[in-house]
C-alpha cells in the first residue's frame, strides 16, 4: 500500500496488484455522524448516482459505463463508529486482462471525479425531481429496516444503550429527517461537504501508484482548495454509567431477539488491542467454535443462533441471539456465565486454537476479496492508522491467553434489549 497526500485533508491509498480481474476505485468523504446531517448524508450519493452534467441521466451514465467495458459505480453509504462514510465505489476490468495498448483508468477516474463534482442540474441545485424521486427511495428503506428483526432489534439495542451518544443514530437518519429535506438545503450540505471533509481517495489494481497518483489528480482537480477538517473522532464511554439497563418492545413475531450490550473499557484503535479484541470475540461468540455457539446454541439449545460482534472504534460489544419467548432467562444467564468463563480464563487449548486460526484466516484472505480490502483500509483511515492485514495476523500470531483474558475482564454489560411477541 502506497498512501499519497493530493492536498491538505485529501489522501489516497494505492494497493498496487495483479490479483485481480477487476480493480477498484473509491471516493468516501468522511463526516461526522449527527442527527441534523443523517439523513442528508444518506440521500446524497444517491442523488449524485442519478446524472452528471456530461451524462444527464442514468440512461447516460449506463452507456459511459458500457463503453469502460462493463464497469460500474455504485453510491455507498457506511457508519464507522460516530462516523459517516458518503461517496462511491467503482469496479472496473483490471487494464492487465484488456488487449494489449487498452487504457481505461483515466477515464474511469474521470467518470467517479464527474460524478461527485459535476451532478446534473442548473448550475446551484440538483434536478428537482432526482431529489423526489430518491427522497421517497431513502424513506421506503428506512421503514423497510423495520422487515429484518434481528438487525431492527440490534438498532434498537444501540439507540437506546448510547442515547446522547452519536453511535445511537441510525446511519439513514428517520422518516421525519428525510421527509424534511429540501433540494436547496441538500445542495448547501452538498458544498460544505466538498469543502470541509476529510477526503479518502482509494485504488486498488494493477496500475502504477504514480500513475494512479496523475489520474486522480486530475479526476478531482475540481475539489474545493483549503483547510479540511481532521478525521471526526469517535466518542468512547469505557464503562456504563449505573446499573443495567432493561428495555423491550412487542411486536407480532415468531421468535424473539435477546440482544445484549457491553462496554469494552475503551476502544480497539492500536495493532495490539485490535488483535486482542478479535481474539476474544472469536473465542466468545464470533466464530462456529466459540462458547456461545457452542455451549448456548449447540449443547443446551437455548438459543436458535447466539454471535457477538465487536465495534473496534466505539468499544461496544454487542451478544444477539434469536430466541424462544420461554427462554429469554435461560438464554441470558447463559450467555453472561459465558462471559464470566473467559474472564476467569477458563478457556480450553482447543478454542484457543481454533479462534486463532479463524482470525488469523479471515485476516489473510482479506487479501484475497476486493471489496474486503478496500473495507479494511478504510477502517484504517478512519482510526488514523495504516498497518496491513498481514501485519495485524502476525499480532494476532503474538497475542497470548492471558491478555484476551485481561481484555474480557475489562467488558462490562450495559443494556439489555428484547422484542418479544405481543402475547409474550
Amino acid at each position: 500500500m502506497t498512501e499519497l497526500t493530493l492536498s491538505p485533508g485529501v489522501t489516497l491509498r494505492v494497493v498496487q496488484t495483479k490479483k485481480f480481474k477487476t480493480s477498484l476505485l473509491a471516493v468516501t468523504f468522511v463526516e461526522p455522524l449527527t442527527a441534523e446531517h443523517a439523513a442528508l448524508h444518506a440521500l446524497l450519493p444517491k442523488v449524485l448516482h442519478r446524472g452528471t452534467q456530461t451524462h444527464p441521466d442514468m440512461q447516460a451514465l449506463s452507456a459511459a459505463l458500457d463503453e469502460l467495458y462493463g464497469g460500474s459505480i455504485q453510491p455507498i453509504l457506511r457508519k464507522k463508529g460516530e462516523v459517516q462514510c458518503i461517496g462511491f465505489w467503482g469496479s472496473f476490468l483490471d487494464e492487465a486482462f484488456l488487449p494489449a495498448g487498452t487504457s481505461i483508468l483515466e477515464e474511469a477516474t474521470a467518470l467517479l471525479g464527474e460524478l461527485v463534482l459535476a451532478p446534473a442540474g442548473e448550475r446551484g441545485t440538483f434536478v428537482p425531481a432526482y431529489v423526489d424521486s430518491e427522497k421517497k427511495n431513502l424513506i421506503d428503506q428506512i421503514r423497510a429496516q423495520l422487515n429484518d428483526k434481528l438487525q431492527y432489534a440490534m438498532a434498537r439495542l444501540r439507540g437506546q444503550m448510547c442515547q446522547g451518544e452519536a453511535y445511537g443514530l441510525d446511519k439513514l437518519g428517520t422518516e421525519a429527517q428525510a421527509n424534511a429535506i429540501t433540494g436547496e438545503a441538500l445542495y448547501t450540505r452538498y458544498r460544505e461537504m466538498l469543502a470541509q471533509a476529510p477526503v479518502y481517495l482509494y485504488y486498488c489494481g494493477s496500475a502504477d501508484p504514480a500513475r494512479v497518483e496523475v489520474a486522480f489528480r486530475a479526476a478531482f482537480a475540481g475539489l474545493p482548495n483549503g483547510e479540511r477538517r481532521p478525521v471526526p473522532q469517535t466518542q468512547v464511554v469505557n464503562s456504563p454509567a449505573g446499573p443495567v439497563r432493561r428495555f423491550q418492545d412487542a411486536m407480532d413475531v415468531g421468535q424473539g431477539k435477546l440482544i445484549l450490550g457491553f462496554r469494552t473499557g475503551g476502544s480497539f484503535r492500536s495493532q495490539e488491542s485490535i488483535a486482542r479484541g478479535l481474539l476474544f470475540n472469536a473465542i466468545y461468540g464470533g466464530t462456529t467454535t466459540s462458547k456461545l455457539f457452542l455451549h448456548v446454541r449447540e449443547k443446551l439449545s437455548l438459543c436458535y443462533f447466539a454471535n457477538s460482534s465487536l465495534a473496534q472504534n466505539k468499544g461496544i460489544l454487542q451478544v444477539y441471539s434469536g430466541v424462544e419467548f420461554a427462554n429469554f432467562q435461560k438464554a441470558e444467564e447463559e450467555i453472561l456465565a459465558q462471559l464470566a468463563a473467559c474472564q476467569k480464563g477458563e478457556i480450553s487449548q482447543e478454542e484457543w486454537e481454533a479462534a486463532r486460526r479463524s482470525v488469523m484466516g479471515s485476516l489473510r484472505t482479506t487479501l484475497d476479496a476486493q471489496g474486503r480490502l478496500e473495507e479494511y483500509w478504510l477502517n484504517r483511515f478512519v482510526s488514523g492508522t495504516d498497518f496491513p492485514p498481514e501485519a495485524l495476523a502476525e499480532e494476532v500470531d503474538r497475542v497470548t491467553l492471558d491478555q484476551v483474558v485481561e481484555t474480557a475482564q475489562k467488558i462490562q454489560l450495559d443494556s439489555i434489549y428484547t422484542l418479544r411477541g405481543k402475547e409474550g
